[in-house]
């Protein structure tokens, strides 16, 4: 039985988002391991505190991670 667990920086993604991350991800296992396995498949999204995540050393904000995503590729 498959757990997936997903952890975020709350309030970075909205509930929607948070919805096709879990189906999306139980989507993914169950290309892989069969549609037997969805039912036992797990997907858990934890939201982690602004700031209370770090990267290289420093901590990483909603507004941090908001801003990566509005910028240009």
């Amino acid at each position: 039985m498959p757990l997936i667990n997903v952890k975020l920086i709350e309030d970075v993604f909205t509930p929607e988002q948070k919805r096709r991350i879990v189906e999306e991800l139980t989507d993914a296992m169950v290309a892989i391991e069969g549609e037997n396995m969805r039912q036992v498949t797990w997907v858990v999204v934890e939201e982690v505190r602004s700031g209370d995540w770090g990267i290289g050393g420093k901590p990483l904000t909603t507004q941090d991670v908001r801003a990566l995503a509005a910028a240009p590729a």
